[in-house]
């Protein structure tokens, strides 16, 4: 297994690794919306931090060589339901044509007091 941690995301703030490939996979631990040069909260709505996310995932898989079009699994953790379909739009956007399989499940709190949260697996070809 090799651990690794991306530069280029914000750091971690706890103890854990922003990534671990095992085998041919890629497993990312969540990211939420924390913008690597203020190790702040990006925005307080569900677009931007959405938004957000994805640059925060994308940094830790390219550390891998990898892009968003390599992962098959997201999970998806909202603070409300409500934002289902905003952070669906952004969602839908970042992945294009791509489509990996998702579960998206509401939780009461995220670190931070961040609105969205999301981990996913990637596969290295």
């Amino acid at each position: 297994m090799e651990f690794r941690n991306s530069n280029s995301a914000p750091k971690a703030i706890g103890p854990y690794s922003h990534a671990v490939k095992s085998g041919s996979f890629v497993i990312c631990s969540g990211q939420i919306p924390v913008d690597p040069s203020t190790g702040k909260l990006n925005g307080t709505e569900i677009n931007s931090q959405t938004e957000q996310v994805f640059k925060n995932i994308s940094a830790v898989l390219s550390s891998f060589g990898l892009g968003l079009n390599a992962v098959v699994k997201t999970t998806v953790y909202l603070k409300s339901m409500d934002d289902f379909a905003t952070m669906n739009a952004v969602y839908a956007k970042a992945f294009g044509d791509h489509k990996p399989v998702r579960t998206t499940i509401a939780v009461k709190d995220l670190p931070l007091g961040a609105l969205v949260e999301i981990e996913c697996f990637a596969e290295v070809s």
